[in-house]
């Protein structure tokens, strides 16, 4: 099987991975055929059904492990939670009642220092009962605090006299059940004769009723008091009922004594000090109560309370039996009594939920599981026919290419049979043109021409397209002049402009270097299919095009506000520019505007603006409007035409040439376009150019402008500016006026010496009598010579002759500029000629006329009528023309010796085409050089004709192939004398 084949683990790379990783481990080969076993072949429905079984059981076990698993991290997470939340709890209760006892013990000693230490006693009950009420928050589990001296049976009578009361007996819980009304401390008996006894003396409000009673008659009471006399610390009782409240409760008892004893003292001695026992009731239902309602979480946990001093016998001190959650936590309380010991026990009141994690977990991944499986079971299963899939892609793949290579095959063909003819009809127009015809004729004839022009701009730009979307745009790197090309472009939209009534402007920066490298045709494209949409889509305002080095615009402030004003072109307000290259990537905050600048090398980066002051681009149209074959709507596409693919190919030749393009466009306002180019600088003195044809080079400025110097009158600085900028081009020196007043006291300054005044028509109709006043004023300066006046206009002859009908006679010179024409009206008002200078358009036949002259040269194509129009193009700039049908004609024609310069030849021709003609001639002459001595043939040291390519097909393969198979050069047809004059001249010299 092909390593590209693909499988249900990818292609065919990660199959020999898995095969290198499988060796690596097994440590053995993998054979070939094996391996397309395994991966290519059907496997037994018996074993692949035993797999998914085994699958399938064996993640069912994994989804109960799982749920089991998660299940008892659940519970152990709610056994920690419930730990944590009773041990909170029991540390809570811990620390209350270890504040209170501190408390109690303080006032121990309180009652130690102001009862027995002052005689007479500084506490009675009263001071006592308010002093325990005001101080009862600081112990805050207390429910009372009472104090009982220590009374010997021989002090009882003097006691009871001295305190107005009989000592009583205590009634204990064992003993008789106390309500929590019906206790009533009169009706108890008098305590009977014992040793000592233990009445209260003092007792909070909350106690009062056990003023009288002998604490040492009870038996927990007196347990209790012994306790703490003799270990000298709080001891507790027993959890029992509380007198009156019946509540259930303990009391926490400490020894008074009469002097501060030491630590290691005996029972005895602790005995014989003690002067009474203070005590501290503690209701412990409602005092845990009281606790846990301070916690939140108090309605989620069941808390009960035991004394477990008795481990048999527990005593409970707090909770109920209310059923709740099964398991619990025992968290240990010590409330100081080393003798007591207590528990407290919490469990949660709900039983734990159903564990929906573990459940929809588990599920989850049994269900993913058994779609894995399933997955994987089908996989396996379709691997055949995606094997089959694969053969089939091969074969679509393979017809992908073979309609992509007719669909390249077709566009030549194309090309080349639509351009045949139009080469034909174009040529013989052109040749009828230099016959004599009248004005009618040469009118329809110029029109056949410029509609033939349109047909293979046509054709240019759909295979323009082609050849984008195949990859195959190149582009030249030619010296050229940029400020010419622009030249040429007005030239082209003149005649629509000044139809429609647009005015049509260009500026060029001053930074921006005469001459360029790059691609002076598709910068031409570019430049002309943004005017010509612009023009296309309007019918009042201006066409303004601007050129500056992208430094320029980065760094200066005066470019970017010359568009945000009215002052524009032609008053109109347009869109601001600065908004169209937003988005451009080498304008943000990261982009490489160091590059910009002059000093980082031989590139110039350049920013184009094209702004009008047409319809706008609709909002809703904006997002696609460098879509191919996209019109902005129906509508439009209905009135203007035209075949959609401009911008895309504008874009295209843009990012070719490493800048970008962007637009802002307002409806019913305008459009500017910009974007970026970098070329390289021309340094026309450098060796590398020297040899290199400059493109649209123009006549250098006339030597009868130098030192000149003219005005221009116009209230519109932007315009004035465009203005300037082609007069200077000429070497005249300019001012600058706004109104005619300004100028005529300019003129008036004997300091400068004014040639040539241009006015803008708008200034010089606004006022007819200032006009006049104007006129006049400037005949009557003396100078040796007064300046001529010129009127710029931007409309037909006809207008402008009314216009100017009722002044003297100025000079009429039509916009848009450009420095030919200006340089030929100006030469023709002013009264001199540059001799040395030639036309512009004139300078390619000149100079063909110069290299063509005496030359021999043949042409060889099978077509009559191009034979005839290349005949003919090449004998009117004095060529010798012989013509030929076919390949073999011309081998024979071009087999050493001979007497031709150079060689036309058709590619397309019957029998032997032109790539296999060119073959065999170069072969002869390979043959020839090699073999034959000099002298044979007429002192030729090595034979090679120039042979260019004469054909229709623009195809850049074709072009490659015309280098290859040894042909010089290349001519698209139809062809014209520029194009001619620039291959021509690589291999003739001037005669």
């Amino acid at each position: 099987m092909d390593s590209t084949k693909m499988s249900f683990l990818g292609d065919g790379g990660s199959k020999s991975m898995w095969l290198k990783w499988w060796e690596k481990i097994c440590g053995c080969k993998v054979h070939q055929h094996y391996y397309q076993y395994i991966w290519s072949q059907k496997v037994k429905r018996s074993l692949w059904k035993k797999l998914l079984v085994s699958w399938v059981v064996g993640w069912t076990m994994v989804s109960l492990w799982i749920f089991c698993s998660m299940s008892l991290q659940a519970t152990e997470k709610r056994k920690e939670t419930l730990a944590s939340m009773c041990d909170e709890r029991a540390r809570m209760l811990q620390d209350q009642f270890n504040v209170s006892m501190n408390h109690i013990q303080a006032m121990s000693i309180l009652i130690s220092t102001f009862h027995h230490a002052k005689s007479p006693s500084a506490i009675d009950q009263r001071t006592f009962a308010k002093y325990t009420e005001r101080t009862a928050f600081e112990r805050p589990l207390t429910s009372g605090v009472a104090y009982a001296a220590r009374v010997l049976r021989s002090e009882r009578e003097q006691f009871e006299k001295q305190q107005g009361w009989t000592i009583k007996r205590m009634d204990t819980v064992g003993e008789k059940q106390v309500q929590k009304d019906d206790y009533d401390p009169e009706k108890l008996e008098p305590s009977p004769i014992q040793e000592e006894y233990a009445p209260v003396i003092f007792a909070q409000d909350t106690l009062s009723h056990v003023i009288s009673v002998d604490v040492l008659s009870g038996k927990e009471d007196r347990e209790n008091v012994v306790r703490a006399r003799e270990s000298g610390k709080g001891v507790l009782t027993a959890p029992f009922r509380l007198l009156k409240t019946n509540r259930l409760g303990v009391i926490l008892t400490f020894a008074v004594y009469k002097r501060d004893l030491l630590s290691n003292a005996t029972p005895n001695e602790r005995i014989q000090a003690t002067n009474g026992y203070l005590g501290g009731v503690f209701d412990v239902e409602s005092l845990v109560e009281k606790l846990l309602q301070q916690l939140a979480s108090k309605q989620t946990v069941i808390v009960n309370v035991y004394d477990i001093t008795n481990h048999t016998h527990p005593i409970a001190m707090y909770g109920s039996n209310a059923s709740g959650d099964t398991f619990y936590h025992v968290s240990t309380l010590n409330f100081g009594d080393p003798f007591r010991k207590h528990e407290m026990y919490c469990r949660f009141k709900q039983n734990p939920p159903w564990p929906w994690l573990s459940i929809t977990t588990s599920i989850g991944i049994l269900v993913i599981a058994l779609l894995v499986g399933h997955i994987f079971h089908a996989t396996v299963n379709r691997i055949a026919k995606v094997e089959d899939d694969y053969h089939e892609m091969m074969e679509l793949k393979k017809r992908a290419e073979a309609a992509d290579v007719a669909k390249s095959q077709f566009l030549a063909t194309v090309s080349h049979e639509i351009r045949t003819p139009m080469n034909g009809v174009l040529g013989m127009l052109h040749m009828l043109m230099d016959t004599d015809l009248d004005v009618t004729q040469q009118e329809f004839v110029r029109t056949a021409q410029g509609s033939g022009k349109a047909l293979v701009s046509l054709i240019n730009e759909v295979l323009d397209q082609a050849k984008i979307e195949a990859g195959k745009l190149e582009l030249e790197a030619v010296l050229f002049d940029l400020r010419a090309i622009l030249d040429d472009v007005l030239s082209l939209f003149s005649e629509k402009s000044q139809e429609k009534g647009v005015e049509l402007g260009v500026y060029v920066s001053d930074q921006v270097p005469e001459l360029l490298i790059g691609d002076p045709g598709r910068f031409r494209q570019i430049i002309t299919n943004l005017m010509g949409n612009s023009i296309k889509f309007m019918d009042k305002g201006h066409i303004f095009v601007t050129i500056h080095l992208v430094e320029e615009v980065v760094h200066s402030i005066e470019v970017d506000k010359e568009s945000t004003s009215e002052n524009t072109l032609s008053g109109f307000p347009v869109a601001d520019s600065r908004r169209s290259w937003e988005g451009f990537k080498a304008f943000s905050q990261e982009g490489p505007l160091g590059s910009f600048s002059s000093s980082s090398g031989d590139l110039i980066n350049l920013i184009v603006s094209v702004e009008d002051t047409g319809e706008g681009i609709p909002l809703e149209a904006q997002h696609h409007i460098f879509t191919p074959f996209m019109q902005v709507g129906p509508s439009i596409s209905r009135k203007h035409g035209g075949t959609g693919i401009g911008l895309s190919i504008s874009k295209c030749l843009v990012h070719l040439m490493n800048g970008e393009i962007g637009f802002v466009s307002i409806p019913k306002i305008g459009s500017t376009f910009t974007f970026t180019v970098v070329f390289t600088n021309g340094l026309p003195n450098s060796n590398d150019c020297k040899t290199q044809q400059i493109i649209n080079q123009p006549h250098p400025a006339s030597s009868e402008f130098e030192g000149m110097t003219a005005m221009i009158i116009d209230h519109r600085p932007v315009r004035a500016k465009v203005s300037r900028y082609h007069i200077q081009r000429l070497g005249i020196h300019v001012e600058m006026v706004s109104d005619l007043n300004q100028g005529l006291s300019n003129v008036a300054n004997a300091n400068i010496v004014i040639n040539m005044i241009l006015i803008e028509q708008e200034v010089w109709d606004r006022d007819s009598g200032m006009s006049s006043h104007f006129v006049n004023n400037i005949s009557k300066i003396v100078h040796a010579v007064p300046p001529k006046i010129f009127i710029l206009v931007n409309s037909s002859r006809s207008r402008a002759s009314a216009v100017i009908s009722s002044v003297h006679d100025p000079t009429i010179i039509t916009k848009p500029l450009r420095a030919s024409m200006l340089a030929a009206s100006l030469q023709r008002a002013m009264g001199v000629r540059n001799k040395g200078a030639h036309r512009n358009s004139d300078f390619p036949s000149l100079s063909l006329r110069h290299l063509l002259r005496g030359r021999r040269i043949l042409i060889v194509d099978d077509n009559s009528v191009n034979r005839m129009v290349a005949a003919a193009a090449l004998k009117k700039y004095g060529a010798e023309v012989v013509c030929v049908s076919c390949g073999k004609e011309a081998i024979s024609s071009l087999k050493p010796p001979h007497q031709f310069d150079a060689c036309f030849m058709d590619i397309q021709m019957p029998e032997i085409d032109g790539f296999e003609a060119t073959r065999t001639i170069r072969d002869m002459e390979l043959g020839v050089n090699s073999e034959v001595s000099v002298d044979d043939f007429d002192n030729v040291p090595n034979w090679h004709v120039p042979i260019l390519a004469m054909t229709a097909d623009v195809i850049q393969a074709t072009q490659e192939e015309c280098l290859r198979c040894g042909m010089d050069g290349y001519v698209s047809k139809p062809f014209e004398a520029e194009q001619l004059y620039i291959e021509v001249s690589r291999f003739f010299q001037p005669s």
